[in-house]
């Protein structure tokens, strides 16, 4: 495996694991309640700007995602999405950087 794929697979793992320490901790405290947590997201206009970031940024990924699967035919490269929307950008981006990467046969 190269350098390059290796540090994309350590930064989905960061991305997978760092932010979901947070959102566990989050729940913990406050219960597990989805809405509550869409709700503390949206607690001020700095907060509600950064969901909005990432939502765009993720569905740009998925935008991207899609169309170069329908072009590589790398059907498992499609499990980024919902790593994007139930993780993060923070995992799905490198995560599909990682698969997006691997040597062709």
């Amino acid at each position: 495996m190269s350098p390059l794929r290796m540090i994309f697979l350590a930064l989905a793992l960061w991305g997978a694991i760092h932010p979901m320490y947070y959102f566990i901790t989050w729940f913990n405290a406050n219960g597990y309640d989805i809405m509550a947590m869409v709700d503390a997201w949206h607690a001020n206009t700095a907060s509600s700007g950064l969901v909005w970031d990432l939502t765009i940024a993720a569905v740009t990924l998925t935008v991207w995602i899609l169309a170069e699967v329908a072009v590589r035919r790398n059907w498992f490269a499609l499990i980024a999405i919902p790593a994007t929307f139930c993780i993060g950008v923070s995992c799905g981006l490198p995560l599909y950087l990682f698969l997006r990467t691997a040597p062709v046969k």
